[in-house]
């Protein structure tokens, strides 16, 4: 970071009187990480960075081989809203770094940025918007989540049927306060089910955004005593909840060709869908989701249909994804998904010839062995986050088949609140 950008970073936070600096990461799963320091320290960290022990972080690292450094983004500044007013939190979003400097190979949000800055060299942009469904869940007595609904409202009722309006207020005004742009909230169709759809932005800022969102959400819902849940099938008997990705293609080489491309678009995401799955929907609970309700779960597309896996928009220039679900990292599922559509232009797929209808995986086991055979995704992350990612996903289907209850590696991910 150079010195006018430190300087300038470090003048805002002295005025809006941050004490305490949130240096926040994302593991290779898109889980939320942190570490905080003082304001006093913070100005060093803007230059030098911090080091922080991975070996303890799943997936991450080896014990041999542990150090890494954390360099906050200035472009991801954020005052906490919800933390006091003086002696106020900032929130940073990190780059990793191995301590002699080169980029860590598991961070997924320098990979992201990397490929959103080569499409741009190229002549192409692409920018994503998102609609996230959640579920609210009732706490008990000592304040551990339960598995009781907030309400028993559906598809876009209102109060006092809808209890989550409040809630849903309450979270949008954080998220404008924190500078995310969203488009509307609404009730879903499951009992205490969410969503909010979010604004276009830029392809690496839609998945700040995500992370930034969800994390609202949480300590919103917890400050207000609900607990929210983004597993995708918390009720084995109610709807699932999606992460809905909306890509777009602009820049110089697209114009006027979106509707050609669109089209390619689809393609290349159809050709890959079934390999990159355990990145959409990466654990075990993401298959009871899969195919219940209006859930897609054949490899297919449609340029009017809604329930379709893919929803073509050509003469916007915007493909529909419906297949993710909230439990992934967002900025692989971001990566992927981007770089199969380009992968469609390159080749100008005709998505006809993948409009097959087969099914996606039925387990996270069969997502695994998919993802295993695929050239496309070791040409888009690094092998040591493939492997390493593709490791863990082995052990987690081998505890949730010993215990045969795909509900209990969700559970343990999610209960109790943290």
């Amino acid at each position: 970071m150079d010195r006018a950008t430190i300087d300038r970073t470090m003048k805002f936070m002295k005025e809006q009187d941050v004490r305490f600096v949130r240096l926040a990461f994302c593991d290779i799963f898109g889980q939320l990480k942190n570490l905080s320091v003082s304001i006093d320290a913070a100005e060093k960290v803007l230059e030098k960075g911090v080091g922080f022990n991975a070996s303890a972080i799943r997936g991450f690292m080896n014990v041999q081989d542990s150090d890494l450094i954390l360099f906050p983004d200035p472009d991801t500044l954020k005052i906490l809203s919800w933390r006091p007013e003086h002696g106020r939190v900032a929130r940073f979003l990190c780059s990793i770094c191995h301590a002699d400097g080169r980029p860590f190979e598991g961070d997924a949000r320098q990979l992201l940025k990397t490929y959103s800055d080569s499409l741009e060299a190229d002549g192409y942009s692409i920018t994503v918007s998102s609609e996230c469904e959640f579920y609210l869940f009732k706490l008990d007595d000592e304040g551990n989540p339960t598995d009781t609904p907030m309400d028993r409202a559906s598809y876009f009722e209102v109060a006092p049927i809808d209890k989550g309006e409040n809630i849903r207020r309450e979270i949008c005004l954080t998220m404008e306060q924190m500078g995310l742009s969203y488009e509307a909230s609404h009730h879903e169709k499951g009992p205490g089910q969410n969503e909010i759809r979010f604004s276009s932005s830029t392809l690496l800022n839609s998945a700040d955004n995500l992370i930034t969102f969800k994390d609202i959400v949480k300590v919103t819902s917890n400050r207000m005593g609900l607990f929210a849940s983004f597993l995708p099938k918390p009720l084995f008997n109610e709807c699932g909840s999606g992460l809905t990705f909306n890509i777009s293609i602009g820049g110089r080489k697209a114009e006027g060709r979106k509707a050609e491309l669109t089209m390619h678009m689809v393609g290349g995401i159809l050709r890959r869908i079934k390999e990159m799955t355990i990145f959409l929907n990466p654990i075990a609970n993401s298959y009871e989701r899969l195919g219940e309700t209006d859930t897609p779960a054949l490899v297919n597309y449609a340029c009017g249909n809604q329930k379709v896996l893919i929803k073509a928009s050509p003469e916007l220039g915007r493909v529909k994804t419906r297949s993710a679900d909230p439990a992934c990292n967002p900025y692989l599922a971001s990566l992927l998904l981007c770089g199969a559509a380009m992968e469609g232009i390159r080749d100008e797929v005709n998505p006809d010839d993948y409009n097959t209808a087969e099914e996606l995986p039925d387990t996270l086991n069969d997502a695994i062995k998919l993802a295993e055979k695929s050239e496309f995704i070791k040409t888009m992350i690094s092998e040591t986050l493939f492997d390493r990612f593709l490791e863990a996903k082995r052990e987690d289907w081998e505890e949730s088949s010993l215990s045969g209850d795909p509900m209990l590696k969700a559970k343990n991910m999610e209960f109790p609140v943290t």
